[in-house]
């Protein structure tokens, strides 16, 4: 039986906690720049159609007398910390997928139910935060159940269970079928989770190809064999900068391009890690994006070389449109391919 604790609402909440006085106020968590997107919301927020990734310049037409906080990161992670440790001291097998939420398995406990109360109940008590569990027989099940239960939700569903009562609902309810493959699949007659679980997998191989097609019967049917990663390590590093206003022409890009460099250096050397790959990405006016990437000869966290490597792969790019996105990345990170030879110098590997 497999487990999903997710915090609700959590940097809010977070806020919320060290601010009692914006208890059943519509607050909002975003940037402040004019290209700033919501982080999160509270409820009483979200009944005016703010969510998360919703503009922020948007959130402020919608709900104007809403309370704007800016995000405070170093907050979320110091909280985050507490409740993987209320966690950790309930199940030994746990895999986190970010600040505020993580799977847990409850195999072998014979009242796993029972167990997962008392795991919800010691967070609350613990952090003072409000969370949602969702159980089920795999991870995708158990994912599913915490987002219907929200706020404050506790549901536990089988496979059949969840075939059931989600069988009416757009296949976008499922994580992995996005908005796009949901509109391709309404296209063809196929708006719901039964109709797609009961199309033939040949059918959705022509229409999606031999891999992705099957899959998404699979997911439709909540077919997940997925196992619990308890060690999760990061093959790459990076930082992106989106701008409050379009840049052109190297003048511009280049120092930032070194700056974001050097902050990436600087964390991976704080972590001891290094990678063989340095890679950039550029996303224009128009939202297209590019991507470039070389490999070199030793994993390296050094800011000169990194940024000499990015540097050359942007004038080489030498972007015309306005760029309104840049980023730097390091990938191939050192111990992730023990054994691999490494690539040639200069080879163009992983894109971003």
């Amino acid at each position: 039986m497999f487990g999903l604790l997710d915090m609700d609402a959590f940097y809010f909440s977070c806020e919320l906690a060290r601010r009692p006085e914006l208890r059943g106020k519509p607050v909002v968590v975003c940037g402040s720049g004019p290209r700033a997107v919501v982080t999160t919301a509270s409820y009483e927020a979200r009944r005016f159609g703010i969510f998360s990734a919703t503009p922020a310049a948007r959130a402020r037409r919608l709900c104007p007398d809403a309370v704007f906080l800016a995000p405070d990161f170093d907050l979320y992670r110091a909280r985050s910390a507490e409740v993987m440790a209320v966690l950790g001291d309930h199940v030994a097998d746990v895999e986190p997928m970010g600040l505020d939420e993580a799977y847990f398995d409850l195999s072998g406990i014979e009242r796993w139910r029972a167990a997962a109360r008392r795991l919800k109940a010691a967070v609350v008590e613990r952090t003072g935060l409000p969370c949602s569990i969702g159980l089920g027989p795999s991870k995708l099940v158990a994912k599913v159940a915490s987002e219907v239960g929200k706020p404050d939700g506790f549901v536990a569903l089988t496979a059949t269970e969840a075939r059931e009562r989600f069988a009416a609902e757009s296949p976008a309810l499922i994580p992995g079928i996005g908005p796009k493959t949901a509109e391709r699949l309404a296209r063809h007659g196929i708006d719901r989770l039964d109709r797609l679980a009961a199309t033939p997998e040949a059918r959705l191989a022509e229409l999606f190809g031999d891999r992705l097609g099957p899959q998404l019967a699979r997911l439709a049917r909540f077919e997940d064999d997925r196992p619990l990663q308890t060690a999760r390590v990061r093959k790459s590093e990076s930082r992106e900068r989106t701008f409050d206003r379009d840049l052109r022409g190297l003048g511009e890009l280049e120092p930032v391009l070194a700056r974001l460099a050097r902050e990436l250096c600087d964390e991976l050397a704080e972590h001891r890690r290094s990678g063989r790959t340095v890679g950039i990405k550029v996303r224009f006016d128009d939202f297209s994006t590019v991507t470039r990437a070389r490999t070199v000869a030793e994993p390296t966290a050094d800011p000169a070389l990194v940024g000499a490597v990015a540097l050359e792969l942007l004038r080489e790019l030498a972007p015309e449109r306005p760029v309104r996105l840049l980023g730097v990345r390091v990938a191939g990170m050192e111990g992730d391919r023990q054994g691999a030879p490494a690539p040639p110098p200069g080879q163009l590997a992983l894109s971003l």
